[in-house]
């Protein structure tokens, strides 16, 4: 898997505090969409960043998963890497996604260089038992897909406005492709003002929502409500997901 393989698709809503930190953990030859849902200066500081040869800007009012499955279906390459502004690579990533080339969906954790450090690890600890279990717990700050796979299998739900990762997913393994957990391929958060309304609030949220999707539990009705995940962002909170 070479870096011309890969295309970076990024939502995003108002993140000019994050976004040049996450542009300069990208490679500079690495192919970029963003498909922008704000108001604020995000698309320029990218235009300003990136060279045009390698980068696309979509500016578009949408939700997370509409943006996300935008992205995807303008990238030209065999994969696509879904993440968040509110992260950055490692400086090793890029390269050590060529030890999973066999697999057709892979995923890694979100961790932490500075606060709840501990959280982070111990949600990436989750992530591992769950697919040992045989249950993807995926997260669309660190999901590599081979592109024409989210195709085949629906891509990804308009009506989710978040966990739309976690479900494109659990559909890609039922659908008999090779899952992989990459506890080597982490990303770093850089934003924790939503940890910083509850450790407990948003865990809960996140297992609870995430259990009743898996089990088709929820009503095709509530689908569409977040249950107060995305109530409290306020403008240029992280995350792409209130886009509407």
């Amino acid at each position: 898997m070479q870096l011309s393989d890969i295309t970076v698709v990024l939502p995003t809503l108002n993140e000019e505090i994050n976004i040049a930190h996450f542009l300069a953990s990208l490679p500079d030859r690495c192919r970029l969409i963003v498909v922008d849902a704000g108001d604020d200066r995000t698309a320029e500081i990218v235009a300003r960043h990136r060279s045009p040869e390698f980068t696309q800007i979509v500016r578009l009012k949408s939700t997370i998963s509409e943006a996300r499955q935008i992205g995807m279906e303008l990238a030209g390459t065999g994969w696509v890497l879904f993440t968040d502004a509110d992260v950055v690579f490692p400086p090793t990533y890029f390269r050590a996604l060529a030890g999973y080339a066999e697999f057709d969906c892979v995923y890694g954790p979100k961790l932490s260089h500075n606060r709840f450090r501990r959280y982070y690890r111990w949600f990436a600890h989750g992530q591992w038992i769950s697919h040992k279990m045989g249950i993807p717990a995926a997260s669309g700050s660190n999901l590599l897909v081979r592109r024409h796979i989210v195709t085949e299998v629906g891509g990804f739900d308009p009506d989710l406005l978040c966990n739309e990762d976690s479900e494109l997913v659990w559909r890609i393994k039922r659908a008999g492709y090779r899952t992989a957990f990459a506890p080597d391929l982490p990303v770093y958060a850089m934003d924790h003002r939503r940890l910083e309304r509850g450790v407990f609030r948003k865990t809960l949220h996140s297992v609870v929502r995430c259990l009743f999707l898996y089990c088709d539990l929820i009503p095709a009705r509530w689908r569409r409500l977040d249950w107060g995940y995305w109530s409290h962002v306020q403008q240029g909170e992280s995350g792409a997901s209130a886009q509407d």
